[in-house]
């Protein structure tokens, strides 16, 4: 699509905006109606194109795609119109009588540029929240997964408005396109550098952004914790999707005392999972292309291989890997690893890891694996996280009403549920006043009696 062609669709979506057509509640109902039809119906094309794109199974597709989107567009029914109710606040006496209330309004045209690792899932949450919000959309599927990028351009005009809702296709120069165009809002999923581009771009028009973008989260495994079932979420939660997630926990941080049981446990875990060959389990996606899989090999010497290491090119596979003996200042410990390579980390205790955590940028989300809650409060008090989940990996992001996001270098902005429903919308301040009863108290002149009666009441 050429430049002007950009432009005419933004426009055109500007357009339908300024017809109101996307504000009243029937619209946002039959749309979120809609998407949840098409992730229904079209679930099996999805699973297709997820397992063309990234190995997943069927299961592994439903849990973090499709089967989360519709459990996120169900509460999204449930609660839209409560949302869109304007919010009665408090009222001084100095704006008395008056009523004061907040209306929450769509902020127009919303453009969603949406990563490679949830190429489903990642398009379609905040996608749901722009609807409920009653805005337009232009949505940017990832080219890296271009089998499920084809789909969604394919399905999303079957059953959505398409006046209102289009998708555009392409790489980076379509979207560095995109971004030249004024939009009400950025929905940007990916990484810190990125992230920039976006967040510079969107500063020309004075756009305000939300920015999904990871970071090295940290998973803590204190001495009391329990370490059977720490090792088989850690698994799960790193390995998921072969390690490509963002809230994924990136490395660990081990109690001295428990750091070789914790180890061993891990290495029997991903056998129990994925079989003694993990490559042969239809359970284990593969890395997304050649050269994410260049990039985490050459993580691999990064420490003592205790477990995995084993790849195959060609098929873009990588074994589940854990590293002991890691230095805390080689690359696989400066970057977000993105990928199934697990460092694990000896620690003295909980101080010594909450200052290890802190010496760091502030992570998208924090793991720590304790029974004392005097060692909880003490972690969540002591660090900061986009998000925190306790004896548990990445469950924290399934909860609707608790926003997901990241601080700092992690993000900015948050969404799901209602959090999903404010990013969206313009939170606007409304004062209506009587005209019955206007004290002259603040008309000019200001004399001596005026300013006594103000210090009284001011």
């Amino acid at each position: 699509m050429s430049q002007p062609n950009f432009a005419r669709t933004v426009a055109n979506l500007h357009t339908t905006f300024k017809s109101r057509k996307t504000r009243p509640y029937k619209w946002r109902i039959d749309q979120l109606k809609s998407l949840k039809a098409m992730t229904i119906e079209k679930e099996e094309a999805i699973f297709a194109a997820l397992r063309a794109d990234l190995r997943k199974s069927n299961f592994e597709s439903f849990i973090a795609e499709t089967g989360e989107c519709v459990n996120e567009i169900n509460h999204a029914l449930k609660h839209l119109k409560n949302w869109m109710k304007p919010e009665i606040v408090s009222t001084p006496i100095d704006n008395q009588p008056g009523k004061s209330k907040i209306i929450y309004e769509p902020l127009g045209v919303v453009l969603i540029m949406a990563p490679w690792n949830y190429p489903f899932m990642l398009i379609v949450s905040p996608l749901i929240g722009a609807i409920a919000a009653g805005n337009c959309v232009l949505i940017k599927p990832s080219e890296l997964t271009p089998n499920t990028s084809s789909l969604l351009a394919e399905i999303i005009p079957e059953y959505m408005d398409s006046d209102a809702i289009r998708v555009i296709q392409g790489g980076a120069d379509v979207a560095s396109n995109l971004l030249e165009q004024r939009f009400d809002h950025i929905f940007f999923t990916g990484s810190p550098r990125v992230g920039k581009i976006v967040m510079a771009a969107a500063a020309k028009h004075l756009t305000p952004v939300t920015l999904e973008l990871g970071g090295k989260s940290p998973c803590i495994v204190n001495s009391d914790a329990d370490i059977r079932v720490a090792a088989k979420r850690i698994v799960w939660g790193k390995f998921v999707n072969a390690g490509q997630t963002c809230v994924a926990p990136d490395y660990v941080l081990a109690h001295e005392s428990i750091i070789d049981d914790l180890t061993q446990h891990i290495k029997s875990v991903v056998a129990d999972f994925y079989g003694n060959d993990p490559k042969t389990s239809p359970d284990y996606p593969r890395i997304v292309n050649q050269a994410h899989f260049e990039r985490l090999i050459g993580l691999m010497d990064s420490g003592e291989i205790v477990s995995g290491g084993h790849s195959d090119e060609a098929d873009l596979y990588i074994e589940p890997t854990v590293l002991t003996k890691v230095s805390t200042d080689s690359l696989i410990m400066s970057e977000e690893i993105f990928g199934p390579i697990l460092p694990v980390i000896s620690v003295s205790g909980i101080e010594d890891a909450i200052g290890f955590v802190n010496s760091r940028p502030k992570p998208l989300a924090l793991y720590l694996f304790t029974k004392d809650k005097e060692v909880q409060n003490n972690v969540i008090s002591e660090t900061s996280s986009g998000g925190v989940c306790i004896n548990d990996v990445l469950m924290h992001m399934v909860v609707p009403d608790l926003p997901f996001g990241g601080v700092g270098q992690s993000g900015v902005g948050a969404y799901h549920g209602r959090n999903s429903f404010i990013t969206f919308s313009h939170a606007r301040a409304v004062l209506i006043k009587s005209t019955f009863g206007d004290l002259p108290l603040r008309y000019p002149p200001y004399t001596l009696s005026k300013f006594k009666w103000l210090r009284r009441f001011g």
